[in-house]
């Protein structure tokens, strides 16, 4: 088994490209403007939604190497497996971070399924190993953290600016946290 290294990325310091069609890349572009990026798409045969949601960031190709220049991350999905072989390859030589789709042997990272509840950020990954188990845990963790859990981290964030403000230290501010999470009864 592969050791991984858990990591989020913020898109306001990490240039990340999109290359791909079809719906798994119009499922990984709304990933990614959930998360705050505005990526770059490459698609040389977009459908209409992919081209609607990529908007002014769409490029009716596939990137030259000299475009691979300055990105960091590059998600790669539903493109030929040759084209996708090549695209990585070029990306490696630059040092950028791949992830092609379903294609385990190409992937330099695995993005996790996702909740999003507010700033709570809740991931399941099996590694690209089960994406349908990594699902199914996924959908019970929306059940088991609905939405209101973002008011719920904005108080708790609230508090722990307030103590800070005052001059608590961080085993007291862990302390009064994990108190108004039990008060509130908010995990069984």
């Amino acid at each position: 088994m592969a050791a991984v290294i858990p990591v989020a990325l913020d898109p306001a310091h990490v240039r990340i490209v999109l290359v791909g069609q079809g719906p798994l890349a119009k499922r990984r572009l709304l990933q990614l403007v959930d998360g705050g990026a505005s990526p770059a798409v490459y698609s040389p045969e977009p459908d209409v939604e992919l081209a609607a949601l990529a908007g002014d960031h769409l490029r009716r190709t596939l990137p030259s190497p000299v475009e691979l220049d300055g990105v960091h991350a590059l998600f790669i999905v539903g493109i030929p497996d040759e084209a996708a072989e090549t695209l990585a390859r070029q990306a490696r030589e630059r040092n950028i971070l791949v992830n092609v789709e379903d294609v385990v042997p190409l992937c330099d990272f695995h993005a996790p399924s996702v909740v999003r509840r507010g700033e709570l950020l809740l991931t399941v990954s099996t590694g690209g190993r089960s994406p349908a188990l990594a699902q199914a845990i996924r959908e019970r963790l929306e059940t088991l953290f609905p939405t209101v859990w973002a008011d719920r981290l904005a108080e708790l964030a609230a508090l722990r600016d307030r103590l800070r403000a005052a001059g608590a230290k961080g085993p007291e501010v862990l302390r009064a946290c994990r108190d108004l999470i039990a008060a509130k009864g908010w995990l069984p």
